[in-house]
């Protein structure tokens, strides 16, 4: 079905979307353990510049002079396209806070719709009826995933509201990421994007934080976050999406939802029911039917 390359790619995005999915449930246990935000934030970003850090470094020692260095220009753009890379990191975390992380990844992937929305603002272009048909069949999802039509469910407003902030900020960084200083390296690219971001979470966890800084997060938590939500996932995405393409490499990133799912399953023993599986996989298909290359199927029929 798939050649080495294709193949490879999709194992390399799989895995990015899989460390993405593990995310929320470690800044839960985090949680569990009494530190917060503020503290769970800059420990991740911390160790995260430091990784890309290194891994520009060793770019650079390995390719000399054939380096393209980012200009200043490039510099900017990238670290404001990064503020909002902070604000998913911070709003994501919060709505972790007050709701489930099985509810709070559901809300993130609101971004499916919203990038249709940004797309057709930004394009003047109205978007295919696939596309409307996929955001319907995300609607339809959320709501059976997020389990509303129990009675006795009960969700955090602010959650709410927190994760649906977080899902128009990832959206932000996703188009904003696709579209600036695209002629340097990923590895620059990470790293501007990153000191932007952490100029948002800084501000925050100086404005929220109002006991002492517990350093301990760096020692316990703070690698762990870095590695799986700053580090792996960007340069493994950053490898793959290019072998697989665009639409391919969507459909397979989705494995996030699932994965994040399933940790809250297993590790955070949150309840998952017959129905929120069934608005998961309502979810994932609207993401398959909407990254779908039809007119190459049709062709092949």
């Amino acid at each position: 079905m798939f050649g080495n390359r294709v193949l490879k790619g999709v194992v390399l995005v799989g895995l990015g979307a899989t460390s993405y999915g593990m995310l929320a449930t470690f800044v839960r246990l985090a949680y569990d353990e009494g530190f917060t935000t503020a503290e769970v934030t800059t420990s991740q970003f911390v160790y995260g510049i430091l990784g890309i850090l290194l891994i520009n470094l060793f770019q650079k020692i390995k390719k000399g002079t054939s380096v393209i260095n980012a200009s200043k220009r490039n510099i900017f753009q990238l670290m404001l396209a990064g503020s909002s890379l902070g604000m998913t990191s911070v709003f994501y975390y919060l709505a972790v806070k007050y709701i489930p992380v099985s509810i709070a990844i559901i809300l993130l992937m609101q971004t499916v719709w919203m990038g249709v929305l940004i797309e057709m603002i930004l394009d003047k272009k109205a978007p295919s009826k696939l596309k409307i048909i996929s955001v319907f069949i995300v609607l339809v999802g959320t709501l059976l995933a997020t389990n509303i039509f129990k009675n006795d469910v009960q969700l955090d407003w602010h959650g709410i509201v927190w994760g649906m902030l977080a899902a128009a900020s990832f959206t932000t960084t996703m188009f904003t990421a696709n579209r600036v200083a695209t002629g340097i390296s990923s590895a620059q690219r990470s790293l501007f994007m990153l000191l932007g971001g952490a100029v948002i979470v800084f501000s925050f966890a100086i404005a929220t934080q109002n006991t002492p800084f517990n350093f301990e997060i760096f020692m316990k938590w703070g690698i762990v976050l870095s590695l799986f939500g700053t580090i792996i996932p960007p340069m493994l995405m950053n490898a793959g999406f290019p072998l697989t393409g665009i639409g391919l490499g969507s459909i397979v990133s989705a494995l996030e939802l699932p994965v994040s799912v399933m940790m809250a399953y297993f590790l955070l023993h949150e309840q998952v029911v017959l129905v929120q599986w069934i608005g998961i996989i309502l979810i994932v298909l609207a993401i398959v039917l909407m990254n779908m290359n039809w007119d190459k199927f049709k062709n092949k029929v």
